[in-house]
């Protein structure tokens, strides 16, 4: 799947997914505890507020969730910029609030990291920032300028500058810190549950091909006693209609077309309605079929069998996954993309693994990122060549995700490096200087003939006219 067909997917979008009713009932949520909170300080510790101004206050946020409640469906789903003036009227309310009740003095003022942690949950970078500036200036001012809370004798109630220093020193830190780990946590969130989408949608398309043969099998093998009853009937019909010359050329149309209908069923090498050979394949015959695409591009790609151990020459014959095809077919297209003109496939096999190495003689992969190769959406910054060579390529990574979680969920294990510092124990001729990764099966994971995933032996019945 191409990055430009996933972009509908993308973390970006995830703000649209974000439903209003979510946050109209966070909002009753608040004004309850908003109200509760002044009905608790004026009558319980009998505190000496400005009751208009802050029913006020607590009235905007009431008078604004009805309108938007009566305004819009249940399932209406809010834009970025949409939820952005929620969760922006929201701060500005409760800072109101907190103005009107002591400012930094109101154990309250650390809810103003409620809109911060929202905004850097579910919205981009830059409606965060604004959020989180906003929230720092509104704070910085509710230090200096507020109502001060007072009690029924008149007493002033505050605590000294240097706790109101630590309050806003405290509550800065934790809009920028929280803000931050919230943003960062929940994009990559977003990343691998949109790459596994991606993942899922690649394997579900492999899987179709896959079945597509198996569905020209059943109708190669179905349609074969139709048509030949058909063929059976207008032979039939050819020397009752002696008479009838109009009539006995219809008849002949007829079996000639049923003649044609077994000519195309025969000419798609299909004989039988589940053949075995859509379920199990040679080693070297599945990675040829993942090779296959690339192959045209421009760049010649090698194919060295070769078995691990001497007393093992028979090749493998491998489980025919369209995990196993699609992650390999992955692997390679990265190879002939960044290749400089040649990539070497080697199969090697024993009786313990299966081992299928790719490299290329490229410049391979950046050494600040071997680490993180496998990781969704990692980006780099691209070099003249690079934009030459492709054009469309944003650098994403999303393939190699796509390929490392296939070939995982079929039991293989996957190491990346460079020519240039190869891994212990792999050995490869000097002009391999590209990216390299190795690819390892336990062979009892995908050996098709021995162990607990063997294809039963079967007869594959033959398409009868």
């Amino acid at each position: 799947m191409s990055e430009t067909q996933f972009g509908l997917m993308h973390g970006q979008e995830r703000s649209h997914w974000i439903r209003l009713r979510t946050l109209i009932l966070l909002r009753w949520v608040a004004i309850a505890g908003q109200i509760t909170a002044i009905v608790v300080a004026q009558y319980v510790y009998e505190l000496q507020l400005e009751l208009t101004l802050c029913f006020l206050a607590v009235g905007i946020a009431v008078v604004g969730n009805l309108v938007v409640t009566f305004m819009y469906p249940e399932n209406k789903r809010l834009s970025e910029f949409e939820n952005f003036l929620m969760v922006f009227f929201d701060l500005l309310q409760l800072a109101f609030l907190l103005y009107l009740t002591g400012g930094l003095h109101n154990p309250f003022a650390l809810l103003v990291l409620a809109p911060v942690t929202i905004s850097a949950a579910m919205m981009g970078l830059r409606p965060t920032l604004i959020i989180g500036g906003a929230a720092i200036i509104l704070v910085t001012l509710m230090a200096e300028f507020h109502l001060s809370l007072r009690t029924e004798q008149g007493f002033l109630l505050r605590v000294p500058d240097i706790f109101v220093f630590g309050n806003w020193t405290a509550i800065v830190i934790a809009i920028l810190f929280i803000g931050a780990y919230s943003f960062r946590i929940s994009g990559e969130i977003r990343s691998m549950s949109d790459a596994l989408a991606a993942t899922q949608l690649a394997l579900s398309r492999e899987q179709k091909l896959t079945d597509l043969g198996g569905v020209v099998a059943a109708a190669a093998h179905e349609l074969g006693t139709p048509l030949a009853t058909i063929k059976l009937t207008s032979a039939e019909l050819l020397d009752e209609l002696e008479d009838r010359p109009d009539l006995r050329e219809d008849a002949a149309l007829i079996r000639e077309q049923a003649d044609r209908c077994r000519d195309i069923l025969r000419s798609m090498g299909r004989a039988g309605k589940d053949d075995l050979h859509l379920r199990q394949a040679p080693f070297s015959t599945v990675i040829h079929e993942a090779a296959e695409p690339h192959v045209n591009r421009g760049k010649t790609i090698i194919l060295h069998e070769a078995p691990l151990a001497t007393d093992i020459l028979q090749q493998p014959t491998i489980l025919r996954k369209p995990e196993i095809i699609h992650g390999l077919r992955n692997l390679v297209q990265n190879a002939v993309d960044f290749a400089g003109s040649t990539v070497w496939i080697d199969a090697a096999w024993d009786d313990e693994i299966i081992r299928v190495t790719i490299s290329d003689d490229g410049r391979g992969y950046p050494s600040q990122l071997l680490g993180r190769i496998g990781d969704p959406f990692v980006r780099k910054r691209r070099m003249p060549s690079d934009r030459r060579q492709r054009p469309e390529y944003e650098g994403m990574g999303l393939g190699l995700f796509i390929a490392k979680t296939l070939l995982e969920r079929s039991g293989a294990s996957l190491r990346f490096t460079n020519g240039s510092n190869p891994l212990p124990g792999l050995v490869l001729p000097k002009e391999r200087l590209g990216a390299i990764v190795e690819v390892s099966w336990p062979r009892d994971k995908i050996d098709a003939l021995h162990g607990e995933n063997a294809v039963p032996i079967g007869e594959n019945r033959k398409i009868e006219f």
